[in-house]
């Protein structure tokens, strides 16, 4: 186990230093920093010390390196748009997507388990059938236009709740949500749904298919022999193994609604990482991009190694497995 750790997280750090190495390289391709800070009536000297401080000076190594110490503390300069440090301005923006995000993902495995649950041991009615294409439409239709539609309904037509904006939040120590006020919770639910609905209908396709394919099993048909009840044998026994590859598919999925809340965040004006990378690409703000870039792949690092070892405490087979293959 403690190998299959440490080679876990060899590869993040391979992952990482490969991303820290791409957005890097946006500082050198993309603009001139020194020009987007002083502006093109800068003179000569005022470049060559601005250049100077910043290290531009140095030979490529020092700077990549420079960098990734910098980024490994969590630095990555000041914003060419808002003139502020971008670690600020992350520590600002993250708990708003952070939050946004986990409960889009509860609501999807709140409602997509129970769902694709209900398709699989009731295939072929009506009800189920109804349920499955509600997931066709949750996994075909865009983010964008999702939102949008919630917007027209819920907050034009029949005014239930605001249609942009974070409301009224709370801080905990660093952290501020807006899960503990009303405003703060009317804001969130719109921007919450429309960003749960792909993960959700993922979720309930992935367990309807494993539900069925654990139910023509021979443990199952041996546990319907002994004379155990239905209600014991489909969520004791069935669902059970059923949730094991869905962990995978929900840890990767948090990653995602992570990545991808841009979307979402813009047509809400959410104030979140999303909404903040798209206003840093308008204006070509590097820092900005590569610090968003660096963070979300600490995400999706950190949740595939928190998956994997999840996955491995859940599953006996693979520690045997394991186990079998140390020896």
């Amino acid at each position: 186990m403690l190998a299959f750790i440490l080679r876990r997280v060899f590869q993040a750090l391979i992952v990482m230093f490969t991303v820290a190495f791409i957005a890097f390289m946006l500082f050198q391709f993309v603009g001139d920093p020194v020009t987007n800070l002083l502006g093109q009536d800068a003179t000569a000297e005022q470049r060559a010390q601005l250049r100077s401080d910043l290290g531009l000076d140095q030979p490529f190594v020092v700077q990549f390196a420079r960098f990734v110490g910098n980024a490994a503390q969590g630095e990555f300069g000041i914003s060419l748009r808002q003139g502020r440090k971008v670690s600020t301005l992350i520590a600002e923006r993250f708990p708003a997507t952070l939050e946004l995000a986990v409960l889009a993902a509860l609501i999807g495995l709140a409602l997509g388990i129970p769902a694709g649950v209900y398709a699989a041991l009731r295939r072929g009615k009506a009800g189920a059938q109804l349920v499955m294409t509600g997931s066709l439409l949750g996994v075909s239709l865009p983010n964008f236009l999702i939102g949008i539609l919630l917007i027209l309904i819920f907050a034009v037509i029949l005014n239930w709740l605001p249609s942009f904006g974070r409301g009224e939040v709370v801080a905990i120590g660093p952290f501020t949500t807006g899960l503990l006020t009303g405003d703060g919770l009317k804001h969130l639910l719109l921007p919450a749904f429309t960003l749960s609905l792909f993960p959700m209908a993922l979720v309930l396709r992935l367990v309807r298919s494993e539900m069925l394919e654990v139910l023509r099993t021979d443990y199952i048909k041996f546990a319907r022999a002994r004379g155990l009840p239905d209600r014991l044998v489909y969520f004791r026994h069935a669902l059970k193994n059923t949730l094991v590859p869905v962990i995978t598919v929900a840890g990767l999925q948090l990653g995602n609604i992570i990545a991808f809340a841009i979307v979402t965040e813009t047509v809400f004006q959410w104030p979140g990482m999303g909404l903040l990378f798209i206003q840093a690409v308008q204006f070509a703000d590097i820092p900005v991009m590569a610090a968003y870039l660096c963070l979300i792949a600490l995400v999706f690092v950190s949740i595939n190694l928190a998956v994997d070892l999840l996955y491995v405490a859940v599953d006996p087979r693979l520690r045997v497995e394991r186990a079998a293959g140390g020896h």
